[in-house]
């Protein structure tokens, strides 16, 4: 099974997060939030400020797991993966958002974030932690990268 450890980091200003459009490679034309693989001898959390500086051009400063997730293909699949991701919300950084070889940033309601040109799994967990709620979740996916299945629980209230 191809394994990774994976963050994902939102910015979030009031009523109002940054997410950004994919450009190239995994998650190609897709809003989401900045992150990517943990590199050897790197922590989470270094990936983390170190993927969004790469992407967009900002530094983290202030910012909360919101919650941990395990992103998995289908397992009777023989090029099965599982993606263990961190994610978090930040609202303290450093820089302005520019867009980059990798993403293009803009902001967007809370209430219109655009869940149709999302991954799937988003329209489920995101809303609670914009909510203020810490998630541990699992999703399943086919190879055609539509969610089978869902388990989302509750850890905190932040």
């Amino acid at each position: 099974m191809n394994d990774k450890t994976t963050t994902l980091l939102i910015l979030r200003r009031d009523d109002e997060v940054l997410l950004a459009m994919k450009k190239r490679g995994f998650g190609k034309g897709r809003w989401n939030g900045t992150g990517g693989k943990v590199d050897p001898g790197e922590t989470v959390e270094q990936a983390m400020v170190r993927e969004c500086q790469e992407e967009i051009g900002v530094t983290p400063i202030k910012y909360h797991k919101a919650a941990e997730h395990d992103f998995v293909l289908n397992s009777s699949l023989p090029d099965e993966w599982h993606m263990h991701c961190h994610a978090y919300l930040c609202d303290e950084w450093e820089g302005e958002p520019v867009e980059t070889e990798e993403m293009a940033p803009q902001w967007f309601r809370i209430s219109e974030v655009p869940y149709d040109e999302m991954w799937q799994d988003d329209r489920f967990w995101m809303p609670q932690v914009f909510d203020g709620k810490l998630l541990r979740t699992h999703f399943t996916f086919d190879e055609h990268d539509n969610m089978l299945s869902q388990d989302m629980t509750v850890v905190a209230e932040l």
